[in-house]
């Protein structure tokens, strides 16, 4: 399985998607549209790196996705979290909280 940990930008890209999939099941637009707003525009997601992130989180199994038709009638993939997910994201948040922490704390003393 995918580590999880706040020192690697993969790492980070997996916590954001997994917390806005907790937010209900989502395609990989919404989930890009989400994390753009509720950053306030300071994260943008780019495809390339979106969409292999969930595949892999798919096949690691902290997500589930299938094909669904959209309100504007197109297929897209929609995903939503699975209970390894949810686990996996609770233990990556609290990750992201210590490891935030510790570079608060540099970037004070230093």
């Amino acid at each position: 399985m995918s580590k999880i940990d706040g020192d690697s930008s993969q790492g980070t890209l997996d916590l954001l998607v997994l917390k806005t999939l907790a937010r209900g099941p989502n395609h990989g637009f919404g989930v890009s549209l989400l994390v753009e707003e509720a950053s306030g525009g300071l994260i943008r997601l780019e495809e390339g790196s979106l969409y292999p992130a969930l595949h892999r989180l798919e096949r690691d199994g902290w997500l589930e996705g299938e094909w669904q038709q959209t309100s504007n009638g197109r297929r897209a993939r929609v995903y939503r979290i699975t209970k390894a997910g949810a686990a996996r994201l609770a233990k990556a948040e609290n990750n992201w909280k210590h490891y935030s922490k510790g570079v608060n704390r540099v970037l004070r003393f230093v």
